[in-house]
């Protein structure tokens, strides 16, 4: 699996490198700023994009925006965004094209190895793979609006944080030392509760629940 990645702290670079080749990746190419991603993503069709929110050289959100504009111009192309802190801006503008194959994780993720080199391969295999503090934010702000969230078990909201992140039913159940029906269940009642429709595609589901919750239907 081939992988562009870009971050301008070369410490921080050096290491992804090494880590993602340490499980099998390979490396198309480690850049450290926009115009430079720019060229990456346009010339060597990665299977996946790791991309830094701020990259010189305006150390704004230049990553994010070449990222996007690279999957404008390859529709689907698997993007996971890695951020110093959460932003919902980043997340709203990453799930705007309602496909699949992206992610957005804070930097401390990449500590945890493995649940960093998961949300990767999730990222480049179509799925979505959501930082749970940017999912525990958009439940709060829609908590706090007086959504139908306020009609969810505590047990179902959990299975909504974890919906949320990209997990599947099985995920879920192992997560919570539940049985997959048990987790089949709890969905159902979490999609009628947020009038959404059900969906056994573990990615469409993950896109109708976050566009719930940052915006979608009262």
């Amino acid at each position: 699996m081939r992988v562009v990645l870009a971050e301008d702290l070369f410490l921080l670079r050096d290491g992804l490198v090494r880590l993602l080749e340490a499980y099998g990746f390979e490396i198309a190419a480690a850049v450290e700023s926009g115009p430079e991603l720019t060229r990456a993503l346009a010339e060597l069709t990665p299977d996946v994009a790791v991309v830094d929110v701020r990259l010189p050289p305006t150390h704004t959100d230049e990553g994010l925006q070449c990222a996007l504009a690279a999957r404008r111009a390859r529709p689907g192309l698997p993007v996971l965004v890695l951020s110093q802190h959460v932003e919902q801006l980043y997340a709203r503008e990453l799930l705007a094209d309602g496909a699949g194959g992206i992610g957005y994780l804070l930097k401390d993720r990449v500590f945890d190895a493995e649940q960093f080199v998961d949300a990767v391969r999730r990222v480049a295999a179509g799925g979505t793979a959501m930082d749970p503090q940017v999912i525990q934010q958009l439940l709060d702000r829609s908590s706090a609006e007086d959504r139908p969230l306020g009609r969810l078990t505590p047990r179902e909201r959990e299975v909504l944080e974890l919906m949320a992140q990209g997990r599947s039913n099985a995920g879920i159940a192992a997560q919570l030392v539940v049985t997959e029906r048990a987790v089949a269940k709890h969905t159902s009642n979490i999609f009628g509760k947020l009038g959404l429709e059900v969906s056994d595609d573990d990615n469409r589901r993950v896109l109708a629940v976050l566009a719930y919750l940052d915006g979608g239907p009262r």
